[in-house]
This record gives C-alpha cells, sequence and structure tokens, in this order.
C-alpha cells in the first residue's frame, strides 16, 4: 500500500471514517452531505476494502468497517499529487499558495511559522 488514492465518493466516507473512527453502512449514508444510495454507500465501502484502506467486522446483521489508513498518510499522497501536478513539483510554490490564501486566520499562520522554525532547527542539527 505505497500509493493512497480516493476517487471524490471514496474520500468523503474515508472522511466519516475518520472523524467517527468506525461506522456501518447506514451510519456513513446518513454522515454524507450528499443523499446517496445505500447500494452507493457500500460499493464504495466495498472498494475501499479490496483496497486495503479499510476493514470490517460483522456486528450483527451488517459490517462495522474502520480505516486502516490515516487522514496524515492520505494527505501525504495527495498532497505530493497536488505539488507535482499544479505547482511543478515544488514545495516552495505550494507553500506560497498556503501562505496567500487571505482566508487563513493569522493564529493557524503562526503555527504555520512555528513548525517551519522547527523544521528549519531539525535541519540544522543534522
Amino acid at each position: 500500500m505505497s500509493q493512497v488514492h480516493f476517487t471524490p465518493r471514496e474520500l468523503d466516507v474515508m472522511s466519516v471514517l475518520w472523524r467517527r473512527t468506525s461506522a456501518t453502512v447506514a451510519e456513513v449514508r446518513d454522515a454524507l452531505d450528499e443523499p446517496l444510495a445505500y447500494t452507493s454507500v457500500l460499493s464504495a465501502l466495498q472498494t475501499l476494502t479490496e483496497k486495503g484502506f479499510v476493514r470490517h467486522v460483522a456486528e450483527g446483521r451488517a459490517y462495522r468497517y474502520f480505516p486502516t489508513v490515516g487522514p496524515e498518510r492520505a494527505g501525504q499522497s495527495a498532497i505530493a499529487r497536488i505539488k507535482d501536478a499544479i505547482f511543478a513539483g515544488s514545495a516552495e510554490r505550494l507553500f506560497a499558495q498556503l501562505v496567500a490564501d487571505e482566508a487563513t486566520p493569522r493564529e493557524e499562520l503562526e503555527r504555520m511559522r512555528r513548525m517551519l522554525e522547527a523544521r528549519l532547527r531539525a535541519e540544522d542539527d543534522r
């Protein structure tokens, strides 16, 4: 499971599982913003299970689904694809886009600055 890639629908389903830590098909369906048929949610969960991103255990007549990959790992893969496809592989251009977003609150920018400073100190210590 080297690269994590989700279709938009799979990402919606995974987002529910990450928030709830586990869910049945009905619970996922109820938590989604977009109304989907039960079979559509079931199909997405079955595909995610086949890909190894989700596991399930029997719970009565239903299954309870659990994510096997965390949002951080999925985020790393998604960010890498965005960086390559949109920003020509440049982390600096991606970072500039994030910083330039006026919707980002000052507090978040301050946290980003502290993370960047900590990363630079770690590089200096190497």
